[in-house]
C-alpha cells in the first residue's frame, strides 16, 4: 500500500470516525480513533522489510510543481523510529484518554483533534520535501493549539495555547524562509537531493542565514533556550495531551528536524557552536528548575526541556556515536516520560491535586502506580539496569570524547545529571512515600482502573525490556535510524549496560550520588517547599518577556492603525501617493 496511507488514515478516517462515532458514544470515539491508528500501523508495517534491508522507501506525487512543492515521502530508519513512536504511543494515549476524560469533555472533539495532530506529526517525519514539511509543521502548531486549549473554560489553558502557537507558529515561519533559502542554495527542495549537495549548499552565501532560520524553527518547537518558556505553560492541557505532545511528538519535532538535516547542515562551525551551546544551556536550565517545581506536571515539563537540551547537544557534537546516543535517547525518553505524565494524571485523577507539598504516602493506597512510578523515574534518573542509564552513559562518553581533554563540558553535563537524579527522586518520594497524605481534595485515593494503568504498564515494561536487552530489542532499529541521521554508514555499536570502568561510568556515579545527596539536603531543610524558581529571575522570566513583547506589539499596532486608518480619506490618499 502507498506510504501516504500512514498519514491519510488518521487524517481522514481517524478524524471522521472519531467525530461521527463520538456523537453517539464515548467508547465509539475511542474505537474510531484506535482503528485509524491500527490501520496506519498496518500500512507502516508493510514497508518495514524494505527499511530493514537497508533501503529508503521514496514516493512522490506532484502537487504544486511550479514552486517545487511535491508530496514527497521518505521512510528510512529515522522516520520509521519516529513514526513508530507517534503511532504506538498515540494508541496508548487513545486508551488512556478514554478513561481519563470527564463527563463534560467532548470525546468527539478530543479524538478528532488528536487524530489531526497525529496526522500532522506523521507528515513531518515522513516528508522528503522541505515545503511539504513546513506545511505539516504548521499544522502541528495549529492542532496542538487546539489540544492545549481543549479546556477552553480555563484561563490558563487559553493563555498557554496562545503562547505555544505564537512561539512555535512564529518559528515555523522562520523555518519556511530557511527552507526556501536552502532550496535556492542547493537547487532543490527535496531533502534527499540536498543531502548530496551539502558542500555546495554550505559554500553558498545563503547558507548562514538559512541555518539561522532553520535553527530558529527547530529551537522554538523543541523548547530550546531562550524559547523554553512556552512548554511549561502548555501543561494546562489535559494529561493525555501532555503525555503525547511533550514526550514523543510535538517537542521532538525540532529534534527530528535537526536529525533529518544533519547531513546537510552539520560540519560547519556555526552549526556546532549554536546547537551545542543552545543544548547545553537548555540542559542545565531545565534540570535546575525542575527540582524546585511543586506541580507534578511542572516538574516533568522542565525535565523534558532538559532532556531535549541533551538531545540537541548530542546532535551538535556531530560524531557517529553521538548520533547513536541521540537516537537511542529519543526512544528511551519517549517511553519513560509518557509513562510519568500518565502517572501524574492518575495521581491528579485520584486525589484532585498535583501539588507535591500536599501529596505523600500514596504508595500504601496506590501500590501498583507507585511501583510503576519508581521504575519510570529510575529510567529518567539514569539508574543502572534501566534504558535511561545506557543512553545517558553513551551521551557522557561522547561529551568526554568531544571535550578533547577539557573539563568544562563534561562537568556541566554531569551537573545536569545530578539535577536529573534529584528531580526524579523528588517526583517519587514526595508523591508516594513522604509521610501521610496532605490536605488534598480527595483523601481516599485508590489504584486507578486498569484502563488508566494499562498504558503505563506497557510503557514501563517496554522501558525495562529495552534496558535489560538493549542490543536485541532496540539495537537494529537504533542503528538504522542513526545511519539515516548521519547519512553515511556507521561503525557497529553494541548497546549494553556495561562498557567497563571509564570516565563515563564515573560521571554516572557522580550524578547518582550527587543527585541523591542534593535531594536529601534540600528535603531535610524543607527548602524545596519554600523556593519558587520563578523568583530567581525577577521580571526576566521567559513568560514575562513574552508578555511584555506582545503588549508592545499590540501597542505599536494600535499606534500604526491610528495613523493610517483613522477615517481621514485625505491622509490615506497622501500615504498611498507618498509610498508610490
Amino acid at each position: 500500500m502507498s506510504l501516504i496511507g500512514v498519514v491519510l488514515w488518521p487524517l481522514l478516517a481517524g478524524v471522521g470516525l472519531a467525530w461521527w462515532l463520538g456523537q453517539r458514544s464515548r467508547l465509539g470515539a475511542a474505537l474510531g480513533a484506535g482503528l485509524a491508528v491500527l490501520a496506519s500501523l498496518t500500512v507502516l508495517w508493510g514497508h518495514v522489510p524494505a527499511v530493514w534491508a537497508g533501503e529508503s522507501v521514496l514516493q512522490s506525487w506532484a502537487w504544486v510543481p511550479s514552486i517545487g512543492l511535491n508530496v514527497s515521502l521518505r521512510l528510512d530508519g529515522l522516520s520509521l523510529l519516529f513514526s513508530g513512536l507517534v503511532l504506538v504511543i498515540g494508541l496508548l494515549v487513545v486508551v488512556y484518554a478514554h478513561h481519563y476524560l470527564g463527563p463534560d469533555d467532548s470525546p468527539a472533539q478530543f479524538y478528532a483533534l488528536l487524530m489531526l495532530f497525529m496526522a500532522a506529526m506523521l507528515g513531518v517525519v515522513l516528508s522528503d520535501n522541505l515545503l511539504l514539511l513546513v506545511v505539516f509543521w504548521e499544522l502541528t502548531s495549529l492542532s496542538s493549539f487546539l489540544l492545549v486549549g481543549f479546556w477552553g473554560h480555563r484561563a490558563d489553558a487559553r493563555a498557554g495555547a496562545r503562547q505555544a502557537l505564537a512561539v512555535t507558529g512564529g518559528g515555523g515561519l522562520a523555518l519556511m524562509a530557511g527552507a526556501l533559502l536552502l532550496g535556492q542554495a542547493g537547487g532543490s527542495l527535496e531533502i534527499s537531493v540536498l543531502a548530496t549537495r551539502a558542500a555546495e549548499v554550505q559554500a553558498s552565501p545563503l547558507f548562514l542565514p538559512a541555518l539561522l532560520l532553520v535553527l530558529l524553527g527547530a529551537f522554538t518547537k523543541s523548547a530550546q533556550f531562550p524559547f523554553h518558556f512556552w512548554l511549561p505553560d502548555a501543561m494546562a492541557a489535559p494529561t493525555p495531551v501532555s503525555a503525547y505532545l511533550h514526550s514523543a511528538t510535538m517537542v521532538k519535532a525540532g529534534v527530528f528536524l535537526l536529525m533529518r538535516l544533519t547531513p546537510l547542515l552539520a560540519g560547519s562551525a556555526a552549526f556546532e557552536t549554536l546547537v551545542v551551546g543552545a543544548g547545553l544551556v537548555t540542559l542545565l536550565l531545565g534540570a535546575a528548575l525542575a527540582v524546585f517545581k511543586h506541580d507534578l506536571k511542572g516538574l516533568l515539563a522542565y525535565s523534558t526541556i532538559s532532556h531535549l537540551g541533551l538531545l540537541t547537544l548530542l546532535i551538535g557534537l556531530g560524531s557517529p556515536l553521538a548520533a547513536v546516543a541521540a537516537v537511542f535517547h529519543v526512544l528511551n525518553h519517549a517511553l519513560f516520560k509518557a509513562a510519568l505524565f500518565m502517572v501524574a494524571g492518575i495521581v491528579d485523577h485520584e486525589t484532585h491535586s498535583r501539588d507535591m507539598r500536599l501529596l505523600g504516602g500514596l504508595a500504601g493506597a496506590m501500590p501498583w502506580l507507585a511501583t510503576l512510578a519508581v521504575l519510570a523515574s529510575a529510567a529518567m534518573a539514569g539508574v543502572p539496569l534501566t534504558n535511561g542509564f545506557i543512553s545517558k552513559e553513551m551521551a557522557f562518553a561522547e561529551v568526554v570524547a568531544h571535550a578533547d581533554g577539557g573539563w568544562l563540558l563534561p562537568v556541566a553535563v554531569t551537573l545536569g545529571g545530578v539535577f536529573s537524579v534529584a528531580y526524579s527522586a523528588r517526583f517519587v518520594h514526595d508523591t508516594f512515600f513522604n509521610g501521610p497524605l496532605g490536605a488534598v481534595p480527595n483523601r481516599q485515593p485508590h489504584d486507578a482502573p486498569w484502563g488508566l494503568r494499562l498504558p503505563v504498564l506497557v510503557l514501563v515494561s517496554a522501558a525495562l525490556v529495552v534496558g535489560l536487552l538493549p542490543q536485541w530489542v532496540a539495537g537494529p532499529l537504533v542503528m538504522r535510524a542513526a545511519t539515516a541521521m548521519a547519512g553515511q554508514p556507521l561503525p557497529e555499536v553494541v548497546l549494553s549496560q556495561w562498557h567497563g570502568f571509564n570516565t563515563a561510568l564515573l560521571m554516572s556515579a557522580v550524578a547518582l550520588v550527587g543527585g541523591g545527596w542534593l535531594y536529601l539536603r534540600l528535603a531535610a531543610g524543607r527548602r524545596l517547599h519554600g523556593l519558587q524558581s520563578e523568583a530567581w529571575f525577577g521580571p526576566a522570566t521567559g513568560r514575562q518577556v513574552f508578555e511584555r513583547g506582545m503588549a508592545m506589539l499590540w501597542s505599536t499596532a494600535r499606534g500604526v492603525t491610528g495613523v493610517t486608518a483613522n477615517g481621514s480619506l485625505q491622509r490615506q490618499v497622501a500615504l498611498v501617493l507618498g509610498l508610490a
